[in-house]
């Protein structure tokens, strides 16, 4: 897949078929999307192309809105590889962009610039200012500009039950395995192992203090997770939690996972945490030792987690 970052730098002279959309998670129902793009571009011999948008149109319409996005723009960008497509293009969405009509994003971008000779789209897609433009005016556009439409039923979709707010609610309420029902995959946090301030180490539970980078990116409900990461080829588990820390009287936000059986220096090394399951909210404990062993607990509670992921496999 080739990936082009802004429509200006992007040129064909082959025909394409084309999708368009923000496809926040890549999840189910995107997927199902993609893969008719990919069908129906095989049969036509021609360029698959997705193109999607950055930020995300409400965070640049919508002042003070504080949409998260389920992955970062390089997340997205690597999830979309793996689904086979020829052609990505990431166009940045600004206030500018956001005042082309319909017959203006039709005309300029469409025919224009992506050479369409085909586009797919899912069920009531609207777009162009004020999101004016809808199925029977693209309709009219393709007949005027000789392109092909096809339009996902609802009720293919809906057989996958999914949309990216419904996978964002589920990771809010704590509901990962719900999320990654969704997803089709396991959802992660991607950052930096920083400094901490050791107190897990103190207790016998050594954590990765993860920095994130991207503050668009949402972070799943407090509390304790059973997670796993692929570091060096080598799959290893742990727990990891989201909070406060309240027992430490924390002020701020931390992501600090444990992982079992690691004997790695991680520090500023770059990580993907996949989060597989919630095991309970984050508490305030009356001393260390209290929170001691209720890390204990946790602990026990994720291998047996684990334990019965491998019988399951």
């Amino acid at each position: 897949m080739k990936t082009t970052h802004n429509l200006s730098n992007f040129s064909t002279s082959k025909k394409t078929v084309v999708t368009i959309g923000t496809f926040d998670g890549v999840h189910i129902g995107h997927q199902k999307i993609i893969e008719q793009l990919r069908t129906a571009s095989a049969k036509k011999n021609e360029t698959s192309v997705l193109l999607t948008f950055f930020p995300h149109p409400r965070m640049v319409l919508q002042k003070g809105s504080d949409i998260k996005m389920i992955n970062t723009i390089n997340e997205r960008a690597n999830l979309l590889e793996k689904q086979g497509l020829d052609e990505l293009i990431i166009h940045p969405f600004d206030k500018e962009f956001s005042k082309l009509s319909a017959f203006e994003f039709v005309r300029d971008v469409l025919v224009n610039k992506l050479n369409i000779s085909k586009l797919i789209i899912g069920y009531d897609h609207h777009f162009g200012k004020n999101r004016e433009g809808d199925f029977e005016q693209l309709q009219e556009y393709g007949d005027m500009f000789g392109f092909e439409l096809e339009e996902i039923p609802a009720q293919n979709l809906n057989d996958v039950a999914v949309s990216s707010t419904k996978t964002r609610n589920a990771l809010n309420d704590g509901k990962i395995e719900i999320a990654n029902s969704y997803l089709g995959y396991n959802f992660s946090l991607n950052g930096v192992v920083i400094d901490g301030e050791k107190v897990g180490a103190t207790l016998g539970f050594p954590t990765a203090n993860l920095f994130i980078e991207e503050t668009y990116k949402l972070i799943p409900k407090k509390g304790v997770y059973v997670v796993k990461s692929i570091i060096d080829q080598k799959e290893y588990f742990g727990m990891m939690n989201i909070g406060n820390r309240p027992t430490l009287n924390g002020v701020h936000q931390s992501i600090e996972v444990n992982f079992f059986d690691l004997d790695l220096d991680l520090y500023n090394r770059k990580i993907d945490v996949e989060l597989l399951t919630y095991l309970r909210s984050e508490e305030k404990f009356d001393s260390l030792d209290s929170l001691k062993n209720q890390l204990n607990i946790d602990k026990s509670n994720s291998l047996n987690y684990i334990s019965n992921l491998s019988t399951i496999s």
